[in-house]
């Protein structure tokens, strides 16, 4: 028999898609938030899930490292404005843009003309991903995941992918694949976008992510 399903998980992903589409109150989603992470945290270790800290953590974006990161420093980072409860119409920018070698904007690096691994940063579990949008969608995020790290209480977002490796209930170590780079969401696909990883940092104790200038760790990973 294989492992059971992750059900917080899954109802997690469910939680996820309802804050970002407005289709629940803010105070009933932080009502539920809190509950569903303490459930999942103990799914997470009694499925034999590891305990992992930062510095464990890998670059996300396989074969690059730090100075793929765009702006000067950590300057793009724009955490004023941002609250997870918001949903798709957050304000803020408490991320950070990794971009890959992709002139002519096919999602390929233009050295080795394949598509580029994302890693898992850090250890984990997948609490949500997306994976149907389409040009004519008004999400942001285009193709996305979010990780849950119960070591670190911290919620992982990787967005704007071509594709989706994992599924909602994985266990990943840093350094696993778990999607490609890519150009969905609304502005990415855009010609004027170039080709990026969109990645945020929430710690998410009590229930309540809130985002964390983590530039200081990517820093410190090689590619």
């Amino acid at each position: 028999m294989g492992p059971q399903p992750c059900v917080p998980c899954e109802a997690f992903n469910r939680l996820n898609t309802q804050v970002r589409d407005g289709a629940i109150s803010q105070a009933a989603a932080m009502k539920q938030m809190a509950g569903l992470l303490a459930a999942i945290k103990d799914y997470y270790y009694g499925a034999g899930g590891k305990q992992c800290t930062s510095a464990e953590w890998v670059f996300p974006v396989e074969g690059y490292g730090p100075k793929a990161i765009g702006g000067t420093g950590d300057k793009g980072y724009k955490a004023g404005g941002y609250r997870y409860f918001d949903g798709n119409r957050h304000g803020g920018h408490p991320s950070f843009d990794i971009f890959i070698r992709d002139r002519n904007r096919d999602d390929l690096d233009d050295g080795a003309r394949r598509p580029v691994r994302v890693l898992s940063m850090t250890g984990g579990i997948v609490v949500a991903r997306e994976t149907a949008w389409d040009r004519n969608s008004r999400l942001r995020g285009g193709v996305y995941l979010w990780i849950y790290s119960p070591s670190e209480e911290a919620l992982v977002y990787y967005a704007h992918n071509r594709e989706v490796h994992v599924g909602v209930g994985d266990i990943v170590r840093p350094g696993d694949p778990v999607a490609t780079v890519g150009r969905t969401g609304l502005n990415a696909h855009k010609t004027r976008s170039p080709t990026h990883l969109h990645l945020t940092f929430l710690k998410a104790k009590d229930g309540h992510p809130v985002p964390v200038n983590i530039y200081a760790e990517l820093l410190k990973r090689k590619p």
